[in-house]
């Protein structure tokens, strides 16, 4: 009942997702998904769609690849329709646009820099004019930056990783608020570095932990409009920004150090966001899903 994907050439079952990977490095951020080999495995081609979030708009930021492309897929089953902002991977964005629309909805791509606020405005100005309505956003994008200490990161590389991952999420929301109403849902991707940290990514881990804040904070500030706030923290997933951030060698070795022994595909982390998304979730709010392959954490 897996879909299968190929791995060195040979047809496999997603029961056996790759343990181990091959070197490789991308010299952009946040990476190409065309690129990696093997590609991420973006969803479970058997798994059948009930009408969870039927005629649903959604915003998914950094939907062109990784977690948001596998976000976007599930979503889609579901019966809704994306609008996909992404920064510039175009052949990544105009591939998950053709596999959206191939289960029958809509999938505008809004490419450009969230860093800007301007460009939150902008994205939700063409959701509205496309689609009428807002119902779910997801907060997804990230970069991230490896450093070996604290010495190492510039006054520039931090304003850098804490605009993208951070000040987007506050300008996404701003923009998308005053189209949300009772029954909308917003889910930010938070990390289990967010929890764990890790001594490569000091600066990505405090967004994570700010965003871990911001989850909590907007759930209460919102929850009397009957609009849920929610997030997601995965563990190590096999998405672009791997080879686009680490060694080749941390690469061969990605995600073998949790206690399940592999790194996650994003497919097994896009159930989470549907579940937050739907009215499974609607008891829920200001929590955080643990999809990170048995890491133990505070939450």
């Amino acid at each position: 009942m897996y879909p299968e994907y190929e791995y060195y050439g040979k047809k496999k079952k997603c029961e056996e997702v790759p343990i181990s990977f091959p070197t490789q490095h991308q010299n952009q951020q946040p990476g190409l998904e065309t690129l990696m080999v093997p590609r991420p495995i973006s969803e479970n081609s058997e798994a059948l769609g009930s009408g969870k979030l039927k005629d649903k708009v959604t915003i998914i930021t950094g939907g062109d690849s990784g977690i948001g492309r596998a976000v976007a897929y599930a979503f889609a089953k579901e019966g809704a329709d994306v609008v996909i902002a992404y920064l510039n991977e175009h052949e990544d964005a105009e591939e998950t646009r053709q596999r959206v629309e191939q289960y029958g909805r809509r999938c505008l791509l809004v490419p450009g820099d969230l860093q800007q606020e301007a460009m939150s405005q902008e994205v939700v100005r063409q959701a509205i004019q496309h689609f009428d309505k807002i119902d779910i956003l997801v907060n997804n994008h990230a970069v991230q930056f490896v450093q070996q200490s604290i010495l190492d990161i510039t006054a520039e590389q931090l304003d850098l990783t804490f605009r993208t991952n951070i000040y987007a999420f506050f300008f996404m929301t701003k923009a998308v608020l005053p189209h949300l109403k009772s029954g909308s849902a917003i889910i930010n991707t938070t990390s289990v570095t967010a929890y764990a940290g890790n001594p490569q990514l000091l600066d990505y881990s405090s967004t994570k932990g700010a965003i871990l804040a911001f989850t909590r904070s907007l759930s209460q500030s919102l929850v009397k409009q009957g609009i849920r706030v929610n997030g997601v923290a995965p563990g190590p997933i096999w998405t672009p920004l791997i080879p686009a951030t680490f060694p080749e060698e941390q690469v061969k070795t990605f995600g073998t150090d949790t206690p399940m022994k592999r790194a996650g595909q994003p497919f097994e982390v896009a159930t989470s966001y549907v579940f937050l998304a739907s009215d499974d979730s609607r008891y829920i709010t200001g929590q955080i899903l643990h999809p990170n392959g048995g890491e133990l954490v505070d939450s």
